[in-house]
């Protein structure tokens, strides 16, 4: 078996998913990795709008596992980003 990947870092899955690997070192099935690689090649390809909304868009999805609700909402003011959205409350903080 292949020496496990590192499973801390940003980059840490994007390593293992190039390396063809999952973090226990395991191999990724072939039809798992050409999904993965077929619908990231379209998102390739998709025209942009702007750093800031996606910059938004990743803080919220992360930071919602790690920051209360009502921290993350008043750092996303603090830094001059919209507020959180119902939607996106009831997605990341209602169970």
């Amino acid at each position: 078996m292949n020496s496990p990947q590192p499973t801390t870092g940003a980059d840490a899955v994007d390593v293992a998913i190039a390396a063809g690997l999952d973090l226990d070192g395991t191999p990724i099935p072939t039809a798992k990795l050409e999904l993965y690689n077929n619908v990231m090649a379209l998102e390739g390809q998709r025209q942009r709008s702007g750093v800031s909304n996606t910059m938004r868009s990743r803080i919220v999805r992360i930071g919602a596992k790690h920051i209360p609700q009502e921290d993350l909402n008043q750092m996303l003011l603090n830094a001059d980003f919209a507020p959180l959205k119902e939607k996106e409350i009831a997605f990341y903080y209602k169970k």
